[in-house]
């Protein structure tokens, strides 16, 4: 009875340790959003389709200008678009405006 005991123990710790290294890992990967200085590529194929929503962020063309898109999917969805970054263009946060404007 005894080892019977233990080789249930054993074989709920063999599971659970498993597990718990997988999660962790998706976790991390399905949690990251892309922050305001994270820079996202645009690859191949680009989106046919995006859903209608606002998130604004600032996309880098391929002539070196920026210009604002609705999100990331419609940004990506312009073929002269290399990358984005969460936010509008030319838009200053209140942290980091300067103290000392008006």
């Amino acid at each position: 009875m005894l080892n019977i005991k233990r080789l249930f123990l054993l074989i709920s710790l063999s599971l659970l340790s498993a597990s718990c290294a997988t999660s962790d890992k998706e976790m991390e990967e399905k949690n990251h959003e892309p922050g305001s200085l994270d820079l996202i590529i645009c690859s191949d194929p680009r989106p046919q389709i995006c859903t209608r929503e606002y998130d604004p962020v600032c996309a880098k063309l391929q002539d070196g200008s920026v210009k604002t898109y609705a999100t990331g999917c419609t940004s990506c969805s312009d073929s002269n678009v290399e990358s984005y970054q969460k936010g509008a263009c030319g838009v200053v946060s209140l942290d980091q405006q300067d103290p000392a404007a008006p």
